[in-house]
């Protein structure tokens, strides 16, 4: 159990098998920060404790390896969909909250972690990446960067391709900043479409000391 007077989390090889580190603390933003740095990051239920979760092997992508589609290429090219980074961080995270996601119950995406990654947004540390339609808000996703790595939380897309547009611009973008590494925390079908792979949790914690 972890005290909300300490940022220090357990050794990763004393995870559990599902990448378990640790249960308890606030969301602070330095424990956040401190989390991430430590390749740990919060996922938990509403009215739960926080869990701190590393999971091995981890998910992640190298920018240089974005994977992008024939089919998305003149939805690049054109003019239907515009990119924006950072105009409404945190409508983007309530979007994430709020879409229907097939065989999930709830959301992880509280109000208490709306208010923590806000903060960290209003620190300079937290992202959003947004597709914008007729003046609408229709897809994006948020996460953290921290040196030269971004860490991806949440997506979501309102119409067909809105999320992996703002997805495929974002890579771009974060490649033109100098991130060498993205991390996808957990793998999907969809991310490993757009080029992410499984690595380590050993390769990738040797990595985040490099580049954060």
């Amino acid at each position: 159990m972890l005290l909300n007077s300490s940022y220090t989390f357990p050794d990763l090889e004393l995870a559990s098998e599902e990448g378990i580190v640790a249960f308890g603390g606030d969301l602070h933003p330095e424990r956040i920060l401190s989390a991430y740095k430590q390749g740990i990051f919060p996922w938990f239920n509403e009215g739960e404790l926080p869990i701190w979760w590393s999971p091995n092997p981890r998910c992640v992508l190298f920018p240089a390896q974005l994977v992008i589609q024939k089919s998305m290429r003149p939805l690049l090219n054109g003019t239907s969909m515009v990119f924006q980074i950072n105009k409404c961080f945190k409508e983007v995270m309530e979007a994430c909250k709020s879409i229907h996601r097939p065989g999930q119950e709830g959301t992880w995406i509280t109000e208490e972690v709306i208010a923590a990654y806000t903060e960290l947004h209003e620190m300079g540390y937290g992202y959003s990446f947004e597709t914008w339609q007729d003046k609408e808000l229709i897809g994006g996703l948020y996460g953290l960067k921290i040196g030269n790595v971004f860490f991806g939380e949440s997506m979501f897309a309102k119409k067909t391709n809105a999320s992996k547009f703002a997805f495929i611009k974002a890579v771009q973008y974060l490649q033109n900043q100098g991130v060498q590494l993205i991390d996808c925390q957990v793998h999907t079908e969809h991310l490993e479409s757009l080029g992410a792979e499984m690595i380590a949790r050993k390769d990738f914690i040797a990595l985040i000391k490099k580049w954060t």
